[in-house]
């Protein structure tokens, strides 16, 4: 027997070994399931959005599910394997990923499809308990403060002083961010980081100037500068 025929059984015969009896197929499956529901409650719960996405957490469940079902394909057989290689190269996802957690949240789908898929359950079980604490603890750890915008329409070219005088009794720091005048009316964008409940009181004082004809504060949830 030539060196090729040996390595030509060895690889079949590292195929075959997978029990692919489907009692065992109805298990990895089932089991699959089950990681992937819990995949779906973790989403749902450890996602703090204002637009939540129903859809993409039901994908993440099916991605888990698909996963696995591919995995225990592709170990089925060679040639089989080779084909599902080149029919998943053809395909082209161009839907944006917006949020990095919903990165995160796919890639653990994907990863406890191809575990489950390869019998590994005990793997897949450590890494949705690590995860899940992991993710729970970082998400509350507390960060800073996300600065807030302050807009102010005014009447005249002097009401910023006016204004950022009051802004500065209940802010520790604030900067003008863009200005705009016209038919002396001017609009102008402030960024602020108020003391500890000193909203009210500021846009109550900046609203009581008479100079100012409209005033909003508004808070972001993006990047927070240090």
């Amino acid at each position: 027997m030539s060196f090729k025929d040996i390595f030509k059984k060895s690889f079949l015969e590292g195929f075959s070994r997978y029990d692919m009896s489907p009692t065992n197929i109805i298990i990895v499956m089932t089991i699959s399931t089950a990681f992937a529901f819990y995949i779906f409650m973790a989403y749902r719960f450890l996602t703090r959005k204002t637009f939540y996405s129903k859809s993409f957490n039901i994908s993440l469940a099916a991605v888990t599910v698909i996963t696995t079902g591919i995995i225990l394909t592709i170990q089925s057989s060679v040639v089989i394997s080779l084909g599902m290689v080149g029919a998943l190269s053809i395909v082209r996802f161009r839907t944006a990923v917006k949020d990095p957690m919903d990165l995160a949240f796919l890639f653990w789908a994907i990863s406890t499809g191809i575990i489950c898929g390869a019998g590994l359950a005990e793997i897949a079980c450590v890494l949705a308990f690590v995860l899940s604490i992991g993710l729970f603890l970082l998400d509350r750890i507390p960060v800073g403060r996300a600065p807030q915008i302050l807009m102010v329409s005014a009447r005249g070219y002097d009401a910023e002083k006016a204004v950022m005088e009051a802004v500065k009794k209940y802010s520790a720091a604030s900067t003008v961010k863009s200005r705009r005048l016209s038919n002396d009316q001017s609009d102008f964008v402030i960024e602020l980081r108020t003391l500890k409940f000193a909203e009210p009181k500021l846009i109550q004082e900046v609203a009581s100037l008479e100079c100012v004809i409209s005033s909003s504060l508004l808070r972001h949830d993006g990047e927070v500068t240090y």
